[in-house]
């Protein structure tokens, strides 16, 4: 089974990278861009199915994103 985690800045945190992104898209005419947010995916590919939502959280909490300053979300069966 394939898992896909999405980490991203909470809405609170500026997002810097995201930021010059913004800025360079406009300087190249995409105006219509309003915001951008930078995150990373994660896939990962699991064998044992047992518990996996709570499993992957605590991933997440441990390794995968910092809850300080980051949210996450799960995608399971892609």
């Amino acid at each position: 089974m394939k898992v896909k985690v999405y980490v991203k800045l909470k809405d609170t945190v500026l997002d810097p990278q995201g930021e010059a992104i913004l800025q360079s898209a406009k300087r190249n005419g995409y105006d219509f861009i309003e915001d951008v947010r930078v995150g990373k995916v994660f896939e990962l590919e699991v064998s044992d199915t047992d518990n996996l939502e709570g499993k992957v959280k605590q991933l997440c909490d441990k390794l995968l994103a910092n809850p300080i300053i980051e949210e996450y979300s799960i995608k399971m069966g892609e």
